[in-house]
């Protein structure tokens, strides 16, 4: 009879799989940060102005002047002048109403990404809802 039993064979393999998976993370730039801090590094974005595929895009801390208030991010990004609604995921991330569900590590990442989006088009500006008169 052999020493080795389906159950110490399906053991190991189990523990093989956990070790590969403990390595793989320890390697992942997502694991940088600490599990408190949901993968922000505890530094705010700097600001950037460049022309990127022919559209000037342009982003930096914020002062309260956005459209939609900034959505407490404190940065407001922009494209040929007109501003891009963004927000800040609880991991870090960025995303935006052109890319809602491809986040961005950064927001000139963010501001690159809807400039190939669009394609040319123009940003269109959100429409904010005015009060029906009565």
């Amino acid at each position: 009879m052999s020493g080795i039993t389906r159950r110490r064979a399906l053991g190991a393999a189990a523990s093989a799989a956990a070790g590969l998976t403990a390595v793989a993370a320890a390697h992942s730039p997502a694991q940088a940060a600490t599990p408190h801090d949901h993968g922000r590094s505890g530094q705010e974005p700097g600001s950037f102005d460049e022309v990127y595929l022919g559209r000037r895009i342009q982003g930096g801390p914020s002062h309260g002047g956005g459209h939609h208030g900034d959505h407490g991010t404190g940065y407001s990004v922009r494209i040929d002048g007109d501003e891009l609604h963004v927000m800040r995921n609880a991991d870090g991330t960025w995303i935006s109403v052109v890319n809602h569900y491809e986040p961005q590590a950064t927001p000139r990442a963010l501001a690159r990404a809807a400039v190939v989006e669009l394609q040319g088009a123009a940003l269109v500006p959100l429409a904010t809802p005015t009060p029906s008169a009565a």
